[in-house]
């Protein structure tokens, strides 16, 4: 879970630096997430023993948990993204432990404890004063709050926040699928059906894209989004999925703005200061306070 955040946390400055170009829209880097991860789940499945699905009703089964975790989760974020700040997109995704723990509790009856309560709201804190810890400082506020006025959209946040519920959902209530099935089978069948619900809406899309317009630098950014931030991660998120509790696993998307703020640093989009250290000691205690609560299943406390 670890590698994988770091992995997304990288995609977002990457996939950022892609759209700016007008060749290159949200769309089309959802399309290309979606139709080339199915692709080479697809190529990948030929190469590994073929696992037989266990009943019928699994295949309906796959159909909601991608609805759930790809076309609800990534376009609807992606549509909210391109309406709203990056400001407010990146505060909104901190609500996804939030509300995978209430979901755990309400649907699987995972206790809240005070620990895990704590970490989440630890986490919780270090991830909003790593991503607006900026504007707490002298002389920014005022510039700060402009910004973020003159972008922010309430139809683009509400769209944020509907995307990490829908991921909550899939953590919560397909765990046993993810469970009893391996990653390939999971995620070939997950991304073939959220490619057959995609088709509709992409088709006209796909079809205008001038693809010659897109400069190389571009195409190597699409294909760090498609090979590095979807199909690897997608690859190896179910192996965390299948050991660890659904808040923990949420709780790992605390991780991505610490990576996201670091590679601003690193390219001299952002600054480093004090306030990031402390935001990023903030967010490892809280992910390390939910690793150590009490699970609702023995085999999670290990």
């Amino acid at each position: 879970m670890l590698t994988a955040s770091m992995a997304w946390g990288l995609m977002a400055p990457v996939s950022k630096a892609a759209m700016n170009s007008d060749a290159v829209s949200a769309m089309l880097v959802a399309d290309v997430r979606i139709f080339g991860a199915a692709i080479l789940f697809w190529i990948i499945s030929l190469f590994v023993k073929g696992e037989k699905i266990e009943h019928r009703s699994d295949y309906l089964r796959f159909f909601f948990a991608g609805l759930f975790a790809i076309i609800l989760n990534q376009c609807v974020y992606v549509t909210g993204v391109s309406m709203t700040s990056p400001v407010d997109a990146s505060i909104i995704t901190t609500t996804l432990p939030i509300v995978t723990m209430i979901f755990a509790a309400v649907f699987i009856k995972e206790p809240i404890t005070g620990r895990k309560a704590g970490g989440v709201a630890l986490g919780a804190c270090g991830a909003l004063l790593l991503v607006a810890g900026n504007y707490f400082l002298p002389g920014r506020a005022d510039a700060g709050t402009a910004v973020q006025a003159h972008s922010s959209s309430l139809t683009g946040d509400i769209l944020c926040f509907a995307a990490q519920c829908s991921y909550a959902v899939y953590l919560v209530i397909f765990r046993d699928l993810i469970r009893r099935y391996s990653p390939i089978t999971l995620m070939k069948w997950m991304f073939t059906f959220a490619s057959v619900i995609l088709i509709p809406v992409s088709a006209r899309s796909l079809a205008l894209t001038g693809w010659e317009a897109i400069t190389l630098t571009e195409y190597a950014e699409l294909a760090y989004v498609l090979v590095f931030g979807t199909f690897l991660c997608y690859l190896i998120v179910p192996v965390g999925q299948k050991y660890l509790r659904p808040t923990l696993v949420a709780m790992y998307n605390y991780v991505q703005p610490i990576v996201a703020t670091a590679a601003a640093i690193i390219w001299g989009m952002d600054t480093f200061n004090m306030l990031k250290v402390v935001a990023v000691v903030l967010i490892f205690s809280g992910v390390l306070l939910v690793n150590r609560s009490k699970a609702r299943y023995p085999e999670d406390n290990c």
